[in-house]
């Protein structure tokens, strides 16, 4: 048995970060969706771990740090490139497909320019380069806008984002009628529905469909103020059950499983969050937010645990949410019609902007936008044994 190395980059986009790679770059076994491809990403990132750390492989031992991306040049008409996103799991061997990564979508435009993947007579020499992402995991598009300086992806800059320790150049992200797959953005057609969980009780909760599926509930009806960080939640064990609990219940109301056990096999989605009006609080990182610099606080989970910052993909759903009257989300930003909010997360703070119509017996999400910024972290090739897959 030797080892084998297949071309891979290693970068950081917005507040996550994952292993790249180009689909004609892997091994010929792993270029179609399976069991093969699925081993080789366990096997790059390091997992099943039951130590939890991902010490023999490329994985950070978080969610956020989990990640792996296929990129190729696009089949789709009026996209540049082909974007397919594969969730990790940590302790157990599966890659869950079934959503995107939001922060990771900002790597993507750097990525496809720098390795050739974007025809060069529509880049800019200077200026700003419009890449047209299709998200091959849930059928959209997405439009990354790319600072380039003398022809090339610019990387550094002054752009801060909390939960990322250095600025960098801005890339804003437009995701187009972000609404997951063909279905309503609210699948059960409220936008409040009394969800029932055994052992937590009937909550009021908004689930929708834009980003990512998403179980939002009011965090005072669950025990908190919104302004917990990440020690709160995932060092009381009792306490990750019971979102567990929330997440698979509303999963099977928003018809994404047939079966409450189904829940376990899709740990990317539906993502669960719990929201509250302003208040000042502590950053992670000891930095003071002030209630009157936001709209509302957000606190989410991603694949069991809570977030250090923000999802993008949920980012997406908290500002489409924001958007729609009536919805959790938009009344704990104070309710009314909006077009863009702030909010406060465990790192900070981020303001997303998102637009709603309303028509045809239902809400449409039009387009939702946020700022990221990305970076090349490591470049070359990944070195797994040739009996992974």
């Amino acid at each position: 048995m030797t080892q084998i190395r297949i071309p891979a980059t290693y970068m950081r986009g917005g507040t996550s970060k994952g292993v790249f790679f180009r689909l004609d770059d892997l091994p010929e076994a792993a270029r179609e969706p399976g069991p093969a491809r699925d081993a080789l990403l366990l096997r790059v990132i390091g997992s099943p771990d039951p130590y939890g750390k991902q010490i023999d492989g490329m994985g950070g031992a978080t969610s956020s740090t989990s990640k792996t991306v296929i990129l190729s040049k696009s089949e789709s008409p009026d996209h540049d490139v082909d974007y397919l996103f594969g969730q990790v799991s940590i302790d157990r061997p599966f890659v869950d497909w079934s959503g995107n990564c939001g922060n990771l979508s900002a790597a993507v435009g750097p990525f496809a320019i720098g390795n050739g993947l974007v025809d060069p007579a529509r880049l800019p020499r200077n200026g700003i380069a419009e890449v047209r992402i299709w998200q091959a995991n849930i059928g959209k598009t997405i439009i990354a806008h790319v600072p380039i300086t003398d022809g090339e992806v610019q990387e550094t800059g002054d752009f801060e984002l909390d939960g990322v320790t250095f600025p960098a150049a801005e890339v804003a992200v437009d995701f187009m009628d972000p609404a997951d797959g063909e279905g309503a953005m609210f699948p059960t057609g409220n936008v409040v529905d009394d969800l029932e969980v055994p052992g937590v009780g009937t909550l009021r909760a908004t689930l929708i469909d834009a980003g990512i599926p998403t179980v939002f509930v009011d965090a005072e009806a669950i025990g908190y103020t919104g302004a917990e960080l990440q020690e709160a939640i995932n060092g009381d064990p009792e306490a990750l059950t019971r979102f567990e609990s929330i997440r698979a219940h509303g999963a099977l109301r928003m018809g994404l499983i047939e079966h409450l056990d189904e829940a376990a096999h899709r740990q990317h989605t539906p993502k669960v969050a719990f929201v509250a009006p302003p208040r000042d609080y502590v950053a992670s990182s000891g930095k003071s937010v002030a209630g009157s610099d936001i709209d509302l606080l957000v606190r989410a989970l991603s694949m069991g645990k809570l977030h250090h910052a923000m999802m993008g993909t949920a980012a997406v759903a908290i500002a489409t949410a924001a958007a729609v009257p009536g919805t959790l989300v938009n009344l704990a930003a104070g309710g009314g019609e909006r077009t863009e909010v702030r909010f406060g997360h465990p790192s900070g703070t981020l303001r997303v902007g998102a637009e709603a119509r309303e028509g045809g017996g239902g809400w449409t999400a039009v387009k939702a936008t946020m700022s990221r910024s990305a970076r090349v972290l490591m470049e070359g090739c990944v070195r797994v044994p040739d009996d992974s897959f």
